[in-house]
């Protein structure tokens, strides 16, 4: 399924050796977002069952989020929680990134094939971007409190519908939708340029952290309008997701992990010095080894 990725291409220069093998960025244009996002949809229709089951926690994270507003203490939080999803998408996306690039080297994908991210060399370089993804996250609640504080006090909304009225309703709810938003803009910003290409490149090249932040803001740099765009896609169709009840995010969410992969591929040319992966063949797991063949590195320490 290997796919011919077309563009300007730029080459960004090091001193030294590093120079060799630096990652080349392309120029792209807005058709290579919709490319992206048709090969992505063609992944999720070839494995979509593993893809759900591996973005149930996005559902059912909205569906506590919906019990816990029972209180209505967090009520204000809860349009805030649910757009800072897109801050954490593209580390919880890593498995999703596997399944696509072994389609795209030839051979099958399955959830125990996005299971063997974990094994990376350079998972560590991923979890510590992850970590500062979710720091950014916890910033933006924060952050997102303090607004609301400022404007409302911490005066608790007597239900859903005084809340509605005191945001939409009033001036200083207007003042709160255009500071948050723009508040808000500018986190996600951040995370679009240090984490955009970050992950898969991690994941194809196994490059540090470092290298993989610095290229992903070069990418934008590169590529802004590009870049905006897929910024907004993501947005509206995260926005999507959330009817009902977060339950479409089972769709979205492993639709734009897979089309990241193929964005990837758009931006970054392929290293020539790669060595093709080859898929190693899964063994059939009997159901009468259930639930044992759930941890099949346990049997291989037996073996």
């Amino acid at each position: 399924m290997a796919t011919p990725y077309q563009g300007n291409v730029t080459s960004m220069t090091q001193s030294g050796q590093g120079a060799a093998s630096a990652p080349v960025i392309r120029t792209i244009g807005l058709s290579d977002l919709h490319h992206a996002l048709r090969l992505g949809w063609e992944d999720f229709k070839a494995v979509p069952s593993h893809a759900i089951i591996l973005c149930l926690i996005y559902p059912v994270l909205g569906l506590v989020l919906a019990r816990t507003v029972h209180g209505y203490s967090v009520l204000p939080l809860l349009f805030p929680m649910a757009a800072g999803f897109a801050l954490l998408g593209p580390f919880a996306a890593i498995g999703l990134y596997e399944m696509s690039r072994r389609r795209e080297d030839g051979g099958e994908a399955s959830a125990w094939d996005a299971i063997q991210v974990f094994r990376s060399p350079s998972f560590g370089a991923m979890l510590g971007v992850g970590t500062l993804l979710f720091a950014l996250f916890v910033t933006w609640i924060a952050t997102a409190q303090a607004i609301y504080t400022a404007v409302f006090g911490y005066a608790i909304a007597a239900d859903i519908p005084d809340f509605a009225a005191r945001v939409l309703t009033t001036p200083q709810g207007w003042w709160l939708i255009v500071v948050g938003c723009s508040v808000g803009f500018l986190f996600a910003l951040v995370a679009l340029c240090i984490s955009v290409v970050a992950f898969p490149m991690m994941l194809d090249r196994q490059a540090s952290a470092g290298e993989a932040m610095v290229t992903s803001m070069r990418a934008v740099a590169q590529n802004p309008v590009p870049m905006a765009a897929w910024g907004l896609i993501v947005a509206a169709l995260l926005v999507l997701g959330t009817i009902p009840s977060f339950l479409g995010l089972a769709v979205v969410i492993p639709l734009l992990g897979h089309a990241t992969w193929h964005l990837y591929r758009e931006v970054i040319v392929k290293d020539p010095n790669a060595r093709p992966i080859i898929p190693e063949p899964r063994e059939r797991k009997p159901a009468a080894d259930f639930p044992a063949n759930l941890f099949p590195w346990r049997r291989s320490d037996r073996g």
